[in-house]
């Protein structure tokens, strides 16, 4: 029977987690809006003459989101806690929409400054919601909490896509609103979050890493951990920490810590890695592109529209996959398995769209595939997708969350999490003529790039599951935070209080059989 408090860490893990429909939503809504004439009639921009400049309203998005995860959201965590951070990224996400939504006649500026302040406020989330996620969550149900977050992504994208569809199909009636109903709708959950917040506790480690105040973050822990010596254990071990990384470490935190100590630096590095290896796998590519590689398959708008909506509804039933997945083979056997099979696809995809005939369309003027074929291509993009999702789409973010000490981890979350947006930045300027040139080809790109992605976790990235966050730095090199902060404070460690107790009780056990055994 799951206990009332383990169902509210769920849900204040949750309200956390929406920040990342803030994500998927913005990922998606610019393709529904350029693909609108009167977005391109009200700011009197033509796909052709103004492509560089298209091209920069999605730039200056991904610009606002490296500047507030690099510079900004760690800082702001830290400082002002992790829910102040994950509410202003909220609150600049909803001035954002409005500045999209009712820029004027032919003020292309105004839209732009809009993504670019969207861009900000989706770094400052970004940093901040996993970083709490990960610091109320308990080591064995981290990763299926840490599920969600990922799951919200394709939640944004399933809202974005869906809406964009209706809107479509009715954009006679609805005129200029077509484009704008898809964007105004982005304040819809960031609204939500605001709301929810302050009614939930801050991080416990926040609390004592910040303030000192080791009887708020025992109060914050009482609601969240079923008893009192479970609430014990973790204050201490989050004090030890934290007095390890004081005194041994000077003190240090934030930019400057993430180079002076070699596991951190080893840390960010394999952080970095995947992070972009996760937006070169080809799910950022397809995210932005998948109308133009559906393009070369289907000929109608519409049926196009229908299977980027019906690829972002599947993306929220594959991700579950994840949650009996991730805490029960481990972290690097979901990326392992995911980056073979996401290989596979990407090998088979541009084969069969290599050796099938083309046709030509009903009115002559060019060529596509046969409907059996393209069936076969979107069938195979989707299991893409199965492969991706509760792997290096919700993986990544799990491992990224969970691995960092205390006194670097709202930096270097932010940090690594907008490596993905330099990734999606470089790559996607010249991915167009890449497809141009290539066509299907352009995909084995991506197989390749998987297969390195696999190699390279199975040799260099350690598996975390289950691992307390106070003790998860021996996993790279470095010292258990835990473990020395208690020698510090002249007590014994949790980890070594907990391992003690477990070895008493299994003695006590062995005794007791002994003793039935002699009767």
């Amino acid at each position: 029977m799951v206990s009332s408090k383990r169902v509210y860490n769920w849900y204040i893990a949750l309200v956390a987690a929406m920040c990342m429909v803030l994500y998927g939503y913005d990922a998606s809504v610019f393709n529904a809006a350029q693909g609108s004439d009167n977005w391109l009639l009200w700011f009197d921009l033509d796909t052709k003459r103004d492509a560089n400049l298209i091209g920069l309203v999605n730039t200056a998005y991904t610009i606002g989101a490296i500047i507030a995860g690099w510079f900004l959201g760690g800082p702001t965590a830290d400082y002002f806690g992790r829910r102040i951070g994950m509410a202003i990224g909220c609150i600049l996400t909803i001035i954002a929409t409005f500045l999209q939504a009712f820029a004027p006649w032919h003020n292309l500026g105004c839209f732009i400054g809009g993504r670019v302040l969207v861009g900000i406020g989706q770094g400052m989330a970004l940093t901040a919601g996993p970083t709490y996620i990960g610091e109320v969550s308990p080591p064995e149900i981290r990763g299926k909490i840490m599920t969600f977050w990922q799951m919200f992504y394709s939640v944004g994208s399933f809202m974005a896509y869906w809406i964009a569809f209706a809107c479509n199909a009715n954009k006679a009636k609805l005129g200029h609103w077509d484009w704008r109903t898809v964007v105004i709708f982005q304040i819809l959950v960031p609204l939500l979050i605001v709301i929810l917040l302050p009614f939930q506790p801050e991080s416990p480690r926040w609390w004592i890493k910040r303030h000192g105040d080791v009887g708020r973050a025992r109060a914050c822990l009482r609601t969240i951990r079923d008893t009192d010596q479970d609430v014990e254990d973790e204050i201490l071990a989050i004090r030890e920490a934290i007095e390890f990384e004081h005194e041994a470490l000077g003190g240090g935190r934030g930019y400057l810590a993430l180079f002076r100590d070699p596991s951190v630096r080893r840390r960010l590095y394999l952080a970095f890695v995947i992070n972009v290896g996760q937006q070169l796998s080809g799910q950022g590519t397809l995210n932005s592109y998948s109308s133009a590689i559906y393009k070369k398959i289907w000929t109608s708008s519409e049926t196009i529209n229908l299977i980027n909506a019906l690829n972002a509804t599947f993306g929220i039933v594959f991700t579950l996959n994840a949650m009996w997945t991730a805490d029960r083979f481990g972290r690097r056997w979901l990326l392992i398995v995911g980056a073979i099979g996401m290989a596979v696809c990407m090998l088979i995809v541009p084969i069969v769209g290599l050796t099938t005939p083309d046709v030509v369309s009903a009115d002559g003027t060019s060529t596509t595939k046969t409907q059996p074929v393209g069936i076969s291509i979107v069938f195979l993009l989707f299991l893409f997708i199965f492969f991706y999702k509760p792997s290096w789409g919700a993986t990544v973010w799990i491992w990224t969350s969970e691995v960092f000490s205390m006194n670097v981890r709202a930096q270097a979350v932010g940090m690594c999490s907008q490596m993905q947006n330099v990734a999606n930045t470089v790559f996607q300027q010249f991915f167009p003529i890449f497809l141009a040139n290539e066509g299907l080809k352009c995909l084995f790109f991506f197989a390749a790039t998987n297969v390195l992605l696999g190699v390279f976790v199975y040799w260099f990235v350690p598996e975390t599951m289950r691992v307390p966050l106070e003790e998860i730095d021996a996993l790279f090199g470095g010292q258990n935070h835990a473990e020395k902060g208690g020698q510090l404070l002249g007590v014994p460690a949790a980890g070594a209080q907990t391992q003690a107790q477990t070895q008493v009780g299994a003695q006590g056990k062995q005794e007791d059989a002994a003793e039935i055994k002699e009767v």
